[in-house]
């Protein structure tokens, strides 16, 4: 015989929460995976998990706005004839025209340039209205191959080759037929309409050495110019990072599982990859051990939101960041004003990444006619450089507090950790310690 205790409410398991429960019948109900875009939504030890330790006795703070507080950075000073300088060290991750509308990559273009920063172009090729737009345009080369053409790669201020996205290491990127219209799929020499998925790895090499017959090939190509990025997803950071530097590549662009991704399998989103913090020092320790820190430059992204979050990754020993999803949401992404639009596609503001379908009613991540012409692409412009501005103000307010003229001079003795996992991860001591798990000390 059963007995209910009425003083104890039901119970639901941890294991299996109202999402697995919701996963497991939808799965059952259709026989397909889930496909969606952005980043990871669990959460993991993240930039959050950091303090900075601002200045008092033992160090001396910088004042104010009166003391100067430097913010360039150059990219590519390895081997190419014209590095990039950039007015601050935060940059435009690769989001593809496809991906995004037309208004949407030159927005980013438009809000990149005023803020003395670079865009990247992403998988499908390169605009004229892309190129027009942005002082210094990234060119992507990727597994692919969509709309690559040795025209656009000498058009460029840099190239990056891209091994590995922080979403999906190990997995290629995906485009519904619903956003391939006649533009993408002229662009892409695609079939219009059909959905596309890209391959994981490129066509043309089966491992290191590969790539730096194909870097030595892009040089080439360009005289030797445009810097060389290689980019990795956050998968074994230490090795991918000191294969990438003996492939010759000037900068190394690392991306952590909380990096977006346009679309694919949410298993991978959630299950493949490292969080960006857990990534910084391997990479930083393989330059280092190579005699190659600040000589290939490190760029670091996936998940950075703030001026902290910036400082962060330099004080670790990143050169740079990227962003992406905070770019978007800068231009108008998951907007509140168009609730009532997301709430009739089954969603809500902050919660929609259903980015495949190509139904977005901000006009972003859609090919849509209607639906782009929600988006003024100078408007936009303006609010992502006020956010770029707004980023590395924060930036240089916590390095003055540190007592540091430059971003690039905030180090890992300036930062402590709230948990242990931060602490391993990042390699600074639990806060009130000087104890690093793994290294000793109290």
């Amino acid at each position: 015989m059963s007995y209910h205790n009425p003083y104890t409410p039901p119970r639901k398991s941890a294991t299996f929460d109202d999402y697995t429960l919701a996963e497991i019948r939808r799965a059952a109900a259709t026989g397909i995976y889930d496909i969606r875009g952005a980043g990871t939504k669990r959460k993991v030890p993240h930039f959050d998990d950091l303090l900075f330790l601002g200045a008092s006795i033992s160090r001396y703070p910088l004042e104010g706005y009166r003391e100067k507080c430097d913010t360039t950075v150059t990219l590519g000073t390895r081997f190419a004839k014209k590095p990039i300088t950039l007015k601050t060290p935060i940059t435009i991750a690769g989001m593809s025209f496809g991906a995004l509308s037309g208004p949407a990559k030159e927005a980013l273009g438009r809000g990149a340039t005023i803020a003395g920063t670079s865009t990247t172009t992403g998988d499908g090729g390169m605009t004229d209205e892309e190129r027009g737009h942005s002082q210094t345009l990234v060119y992507q080369y990727l597994p692919s191959r969509y709309g690559m053409n040795p025209k656009d790669l000498r058009r460029a201020d840099a190239i990056e080759v891209v091994v590995g996205q922080g979403a999906k290491p190990g997995g290629g990127g995906m485009l519904l037929g619903q956003k391939i219209s006649d533009r993408v799929a002229e662009m892409r020499t695609l079939p219009k309409g059909i959905d596309q998925r890209s391959a994981c790895r490129h066509p043309d090499w089966t491992g290191p050495d590969d790539l730096e017959i194909k870097i030595l090939e892009l040089r080439e190509i360009t005289d030797w110019e445009k810097p060389i990025y290689v980019k990795v997803g956050g998968a074994r950071p230490y090795y991918d990072t000191a294969l990438a530097v003996k492939a010759g590549a000037d900068v190394v662009v690392l991306d952590g599982m909380q990096g977006g991704t346009a679309a694919t399998q949410d298993v991978f989103i959630e299950n493949v990859g490292m969080p960006t913090l857990a990534c910084i020092r391997p990479a930083v320790q393989a330059l280092q051990d190579l005699g190659m820190h600040r000589k290939v430059q490190l760029i670091i992204s996936g998940g950075i939101r703030s001026g902290a979050d910036v400082a962060k990754a330099l004080a670790l020993g990143a050169d740079a960041v990227a962003i992406g999803t905070a770019a978007l949401v800068a231009l108008g992404d998951n907007d509140p004003r168009w609730e009532d639009e997301y709430r009739k596609l089954g969603t809500t503001a902050g919660a929609y990444d259903d980015w495949h379908e190509g139904k977005d009613p901000a006009g972003i991540t859609t090919q849509d006619p209607e639906l782009m012409k929600r988006l003024d692409p100078i408007a936009a412009g303006r609010r992502l450089a006020n956010y770029l501005k707004v980023m590395t103000l924060e930036a240089q307010t916590i390095a003055r507090a540190c007592g540091k003229n430059h971003l690039h001079n905030l180090e890992p003795e300036d930062l402590c950790a709230l948990t242990i996992e931060a602490s391993a991860m990042a390699q600074v001591p639990l806060a009130g310690t000087s104890w690093i798990p793994g290294k000793g000390g109290f």
